[in-house]
Formats: C-alpha cells, sequence, structure tokens
C-alpha cells in the first residue's frame, strides 16, 4: 500500500524515533508499504518517520541495489563530499549538504539478523541522509543555498 509521505511541518519527523524491538507482521507490512511508498515517489530513500511512523527503519534504493535497515548505526565514516539534495518531505527545495565519501552501517534485516554495509559516494549521502531522519534531522538543518528546485 502506498503511504502518505509525511512533509516538513509534520512533528513526527523532528521525533527521535524509537529502536524495533518486534520483528513480526506488523513491521514487514510497513517494510513493504515504505517501499511501495518509495518506488512510486521515484525517491533515493525513505525513513519511517516520513511515512507517520516513529520507528527506527529505512530504506535505500540506489544504483548499488535496494537495502533496507532496521536500527541502524553509523559505525565509522571517512572523507567529504559536498552535494546537492532534496527530500520526499521537503517538496520543492534543493540544498547544497556536506557528508561523509564513505560510511559503514550496522543494522538489522526485516527478520531482526545482524548485518553491515560500506557505502561510499552518493549511496553512502543517501545513507546518512536517512538515518538523519531517525533523529529528527532533515538535510535543510545542515544545507547551505536552499532554494527552489528548477
Amino acid at each position: 500500500m502506498i503511504r502518505e509521505i509525511v512533509q516538513v511541518g509534520d512533528p513526527v519527523l523532528r521525533e527521535t524515533c524509537a529502536p524495533v524491538k518486534t520483528f513480526d507482521g506488523r513491521l514487514w507490512t510497513l517494510l513493504d508499504d515504505m517501499k511501495e511508498t518509495l518506488k512510486n515517489a521515484e525517491g533515493a530513500g525513505l525513513a519511517a518517520p516520513q511515512v507517520g511512523v516513529p520507528v527506527r527503519a529505512v530504506q535505500v534504493d540506489v544504483e548499488e541495489g535496494f537495502f533496507e535497515m532496521i536500527n541502524p548505526v553509523l559505525v565509522s565514516q571517512k572523507g567529504e563530499q559536498r552535494g546537492p539534495e532534496g527530500c520526499l518531505s521537503v517538496r520543492g527545495k534543493v540544498g547544497y549538504v556536506v557528508r561523509p565519501d564513505k560510511v559503514r552501517v550496522v543494522y538489522s534485516d526485516r527478520n531482526g539478523n545482524r548485518c553491515s554495509l560500506t557505502a561510499r559516494g552518493f549511496f553512502a549521502r543517501a545513507v546518512c541522509h536517512e538515518l538523519d531522519h531517525l533523529d529528527g534531522v532533515l538535510y535543510t538543518d545542515k544545507a547551505t543555498d536552499v532554494r527552489d528546485e528548477d
């Protein structure tokens, strides 16, 4: 089911999200809905609070593939990149954000299995952007030169 993507100004986007403790059908439904919502919106990533659910779950869909991360933790970062970002919850705007060029993340999959990944470049940017959502941080909090999209 495609869910509504909440927009800037909704208080759920500023919440610190709760850890996922139960890996069950309810979580799987949320994740399946998020995937369908993300695909429909043609975005690079989506965090659970963006569909109004303040739990620590994100999805990233980039050239390297589709990744689903539950309770993700950024364990290392290296380098620096500056580039444009937008957000499905901040429609019509773009800004420039400095992010790490390489990150390592540990997380659980939808079944509770522990996983890790290393992301570089745009993939790292997308991961950091989505993880920020879990702590109530929007890219506009870190961006310079935020303006209307062309």
